[in-house]
């Protein structure tokens, strides 16, 4: 017993922070599950968009304490399948598809989520700089959940082909820009302002429809080749490396 004491450490402090704000994310997508079940459609669409906050924030805390870990790694990838791959996939199939879509329904929001999951495994193992390759899963995520929020009305097959598309992009080689990338050391601040009042706007203009409008512009700029992340840094920051990163 003395000897198992004796190798049992502590875990740090700068460690212990940024998996709790992880466990934040999980804890939304096993609650968007639920709702979704219960059929309390637009709370658990807005739960997908809190998690993408948790998801964003235990990155930039596990970066700034210095607890970036392999655990932390591995936490955020589970983190990330469960709120922005199942979660969304399930509720976009029970909110547009349901049993009307029969097997092609079905199989459209299973494909959704497992692509998400080969897109996280891909980043697990192939870490490259600058661009990310394929539509990161937390902006997958927050697509299908935009459309929920934004009360778009669409009929089963437009939802299947939407996740199918959704999907295609994330296990896909089209370059997205890292944002994460942009340190306050290299951010164009007059960029970044203009950007600023643009999703301000984009709220008071579009209102619930807001999140779809900022989700798309995104998503098509990866087909474009628009790089948000080298746009709004002064200079390119090739030695940077996104651990814990958005996937």
């Amino acid at each position: 017993m003395r000897s198992r004491r004796r190798r049992v450490k502590n875990i740090p402090f700068n460690r212990i922070v940024p998996n709790m704000i992880t466990s934040g994310s999980v804890l939304c997508g096993m609650f968007s599950l639920i709702l979704t079940y219960q059929r309390h459609f637009m709370p658990s669409a807005l739960l997908l968009i809190i998690a993408v906050f948790f998801d964003y924030m235990d990155g930039k805390v596990a970066r700034s304490l210095g607890g970036s870990s392999a655990f932390g790694e591995e936490l955020d990838s589970l983190a990330d399948a469960l709120s922005f791959g199942a979660a969304p996939a399930f509720l976009t199939y029970a909110y547009y598809i349901g049993i009307e879509g029969g097997m092609a329904g079905a199989f459209s929001a299973a494909f959704f989520a497992l692509c998400g999951v080969l897109r996280l495994a891909r980043f697990n193992v192939i870490h490259v700089t600058g661009p990310f390759q394929g539509l990161p899963i937390p902006a997958g995520g927050m697509a299908l959940a935009a459309l929920v929020i934004g009360g778009v009305p669409l009929a089963p097959a437009p939802a299947m082909a939407v996740m199918t598309l959704l999907a295609a992009l994330m296990i896909s080689t089209v370059p997205y820009g890292n944002l994460k990338l942009v340190r306050r050391g290299n951010l164009n601040k007059l960029k970044a302002f203009l950007l600023f009042g643009v999703t301000v706007s984009c709220f008071a203009a579009l209102r619930e429809k807001a999140f779809l409008a900022l989700i798309g512009i995104y998503i098509a700029s990866g087909p474009l080749r628009f790089d948000w992340g080298e746009w709004l840094s002064i200079r390119r920051r090739d030695d940077e490396h996104p651990a814990r990163d958005e996937k």
